[in-house]
This record gives C-alpha cells, sequence and structure tokens, in this order.
C-alpha cells in the first residue's frame, strides 16, 4: 500500500485509534496509582591506596585502586558486606534479600563507587545505604589489611521523590503503545476486511466503468419503489443518474436489452431492476421488464402485479407473449413476471427459443431490462447475458466480497457476456466511502426550497424500432 492509502485507513478507523489510544493512556495511569512507590538513596565512595605522597606511589597506587575498583564494587552486595547491615539495623530479611535492593556501580577510570539503596521507605533506603557503605569500608579495610582504604565523598539522605514509577514516562509509554497498538489493528482490519466498501474497492476489482451509485437505506424493505413512492428524494435521483450514464454508455446500433445480476443475493438487484425501469420509463422510453429469476421470483411482489402466469410459461408456449405482458403506472413500462417456477430454469434461460425472446422483445421496446439470479449460485445470469447488450452487475458495500465481485466478473467473461457496467447498491452516506452525488446540493439543479421537481419535458431516451 501506498502512504495515501495508510493515510485513508488512519481516516476511515480513527475511532479504533482513539479508543486504544485511551486505553493505553489508562492503563499507564492505573499501573502508575497501582504500583508502589520506590525511592533511591546513594552514597558516594572514594577508593585509594594510602602512601608517603611520593610522585611514583601516587601514580602506582592510583592505577592500582582503579583496576581494582570495580572488583570492590561487586563486593558490595555480597553476603560479608551485608550480613552486618541487617544486623546492625535489625531487618526482617536475610542478607541475599537484601542484596536485591542495593547496587553499586564504579563509572570507568575513576576511582569512586556508588551505592545505591531502593526501597519503598524512603528513611530505610537512606539508613541501609549508610549502613552499607560503612561495613564495606569495614571489609575492604579487613581483606587488604588495611592497604586500601575507602572514604566516604557523599553520604546518602532521605530521598523527597520516588524514582519509581515515573508518571510522566509511563504516560508517555501508554500513548505510544496505545497508539501503535490502534494504528496497527487499524491497518489489520482493512487488510483483512475483503468487504466491498464503496467505489474505491470496486475500481481495485474491475476495470469495469461505475455506471451508479445507490446509498443505503434502513426502510428500502418497506419502500422498494422508491422512484414511484418518492421521486425527489436524493436515493431517487440517484436512479435517475445510473438511467442517465446508462444511456451515455449505449451509443451502439442494436437492440437495447441489459441483463441485472449480482453475485449473491442480498445486493438489491430486483429492486435496482425494478427502480431503473421505472426511471426509463419516466423519461419517455418504452420499457419492459423482465422477471428472469425463476428460481426466487419478486419482481411482481414489488410491483404489485399477479405473478401466476410470465416468462417460463411463455417459454413453453402455455401462454402467448401478449396475455403474458402486464401495464404498469402511468407511463410506459410494461413487466413480465415470472411465471411458473420450472424445474429447469436453466436449460428454459439458456434455450434457442430464450434468445428468439430477446430478440423479439427488442423489436418490440425501446429497452429491456431482465432481473436475473446471482452470478455465483447458477448460471442462469451468464446464459442470459450472452444474449443481451450486456450485463449491469450490482455490489452491495458492506456485503459483497471483492473475491465474490470477482467471482462474477469471471463468470460473464468466461462465457464471453459483455458487462456494460458496475452498479455499486447500500452505499454509506457518511464517511470516506460515501456516495458523492449528495454533495452537490439540489436547489441549483432545478428543484426549489420546497423540495417541488418541475414537470420535466418528454424526451425518449433511447430510440428504437416500433
Amino acid at each position: 500500500m501506498e502512504l495515501a492509502d495508510y493515510l485513508r485507513i488512519l481516516r476511515k478507523r480513527w475511532l479504533v485509534i482513539v479508543v486504544m489510544t485511551l486505553l493505553g493512556l489508562g492503563a499507564a495511569a492505573a499501573a502508575s496509582l497501582v504500583i508502589t512507590p520506590q525511592y533511591e538513596a546513594t552514597t558516594q565512595v572514594f577508593v585509594y591506596v594510602p602512601n608517603s605522597g611520593n610522585v611514583g606511589e601516587l601514580a602506582s597506587g592510583g592505577s592500582f585502586a582503579q583496576n581494582q575498583v570495580r572488583s570492590y564494587a561487586e563486593a558490595v552486595s555480597t553476603p560479608r558486606v551485608l550480613d552486618a547491615v541487617v544486623d546492625a539495623l535489625q531487618l526482617d530479611e536475610t542478607a541475599d534479600e537484601l542484596g536485591l535492593s542495593v547496587t553499586a556501580e564504579a563509572p570507568l577510570n575513576t576511582v569512586n563507587i556508588e551505592i545505591s539503596v531502593t526501597r519503598d521507605s524512603p528513611s530505610e533506603a537512606a539508613a541501609i545505604a549508610n549502613a552499607t557503605t560503612s561495613s564495606f569500608r569495614a571489609v575492604i579495610d579487613d581483606i587488604t589489611a588495611g592497604q586500601v582504604s575507602v572514604n566516604v565523598l557523599r553520604e546518602a539522605t532521605t530521598p523527597a521523590e520516588p524514582v519509581s514509577p515515573n508518571t510522566n514516562l509511563n504516560l508517555a509509554l501508554g500513548l505510544l503503545v496505545g497508539l501503535a497498538v490502534g494504528v496497527g489493528i487499524a491497518v489489520l482490519r482493512e487488510v483483512l476486511d475483503t468487504r466491498i466498501r464503496g467505489t474505491r474497492d470496486v475500481e481495485g476489482v474491475t476495470d469495469s466503468p461505475i455506471i451508479g451509485g445507490i446509498t443505503f437505506d434502513p426502510n428500502a424493505i418497506k419502500r422498494p419503489l422508491i422512484v414511484h413512492d418518492d421521486p425527489h428524494s436524493p436515493r431517487a435521483e440517484a436512479f435517475r443518474t445510473l438511467r442517465t450514464n446508462l444511456q451515455f454508455l449505449d451509443i451502439e446500433p442494436g437492440g437495447r436489452s441489459f441483463v441485472v445480476t449480482s453475485s449473491v443475493q442480498g445486493e438489491g438487484k430486483t429492486t435496482t431492476s425494478a427502480n431503473l425501469a421505472i426511471a426509463l420509463a419516466d423519461s419517455g422510453a418504452r420499457v419492459l421488464i423482465v422477471d428472469a429469476d425463476l428460481r426466487r421470483p419478486k419482481l411482481a411482489e414489488y410491483l404489485g402485479l399477479e405473478g401466476a402466469v410470465g416468462l417460463s410459461d411463455v417459454l413453453i408456449n402455455r401462454v402467448l407473449l401478449a396475455d403474458a405482458l402486464q401495464p404498469w403506472g402511468r407511463n410506459r413500462l410494461t413487466v413480465l413476471p415470472a411465471g411458473t417456477v420450472p424445474p429447469n430454469p436453466s436449460e428454459l434461460l439458456g434455450s434457442r427459443v430464450m434468445q428468439e425472446l430477446v430478440h423479439a422483445l427488442e423489436k418490440q421496446f425501446d429497452v429491456v431490462i431482465i432481473d436475473t439470479p446471482p452470478l455465483l449460485p447458477v448460471t442462469d445470469a451468464a446464459l442470459v447475458s450472452k444474449m443481451t447488450r450486456g450485463a449491469l452487475v450490482v455490489a452491495a458495500a458492506g456485503r459483497t466480497d471483492r473475491r465474490q465481485l470477482q467471482g462474477a466478473i469471471a463468470a460473464l467473461e468466461n462465457v464471453g457476456a459483455r458487462i456494460s457496467g458496475i452498479i455499486v447498491t447500500m452505499l454509506p452516506t457518511k464517511g470516506l466511502d460515501a456516495y458523492g452525488y449528495g454533495r452537490y446540493g439540489y436547489g441549483g439543479y432545478g428543484y426549489g426550497p420546497t423540495g417541488a421537481e418541475p414537470a420535466p419535458k418528454k424526451r425518449r431516451l433511447f430510440s428504437g424500432a416500433s
């Protein structure tokens, strides 16, 4: 991914990042409150070799002390030194246990030793540090027979501030860790989430043009025919935009029939087919919408028509085409329901009779919209797509997987069907993936403040033979 992709992820997943950052700060603050404060007291001693003051003895003594000072520092936390401290201060612990809180460091190229004691009591830390220094001096004097002396440069005083927890440092670390975890989760979720979220994801799957975007409507089930029920709504305008885009794509001569399909069920293909057909009819075109989903037909139910007789009955010559067609609405929209659900939908839809029927309908109507089953479960849509001008593939944002869309595209390409365009449905109305038509403002495009639309002049979107 490029830098722009990461920035987009940060903007899209900002809430996760903020939450994890706050959790990191909270954990750091809680840890700082729970941890028992520790105080550190430090003494500093000087190790030297007594001499007569001769320059040569001073040099050799200093060199000897510098070479041995690290070994002396290691002796500070040994039982020989600390046993006396335990006895002197009457501590309720062993020398080995006390040694865990005593450290000694000898800075490089010096003869100094810094003895530090860390305890949860500041006064106890100072007392142990001074007692340890006294015991250390006695032990060194004893084991060197007085040839090496240890002088105190700085005695320990009672510390006023604890050395841990360092609240500011903990909060800074909590902030950085929480931020890093939040960014990591955001990137990981984006990488693992293969669902279509917007038009950008569709463009990454196929080169086919995106000819329409329909925003998500929680009331779509109650009002599937939005172009008819609420023609002035932004969502209805989206279907009219889809109609216009389809016009610009369809500039070649010949039959004007389109299959509307999807990868899997539940992506809104039937709703899209119906609203697109209504929008086309509103423009003055003679439109036929065919329910070719012979497995789970829904079109007649959406349009409020009787669907007992329809396409399947025409294909087996049970009824005449003219008897199966039903007018709908006040405009020039005609409906051919699915009819009786047959036991062999694929054979019927892939038959020569179906191909002849499609060609006959193209001559009778300006445009034919054919609603078909999803592409991945069955082959019906791919079979019919070869007989038409092309397929309009519906992909639902937040529901369709990118691999499902790829599979649907491949299913059409494998049979040589033309893909006229992609229609993205259920697009979010807010956020980075929100569809753009809503931001143009309808006031400047012929809509008055009350939402009323002036009656458009009737025109024919598609020209065709009568």
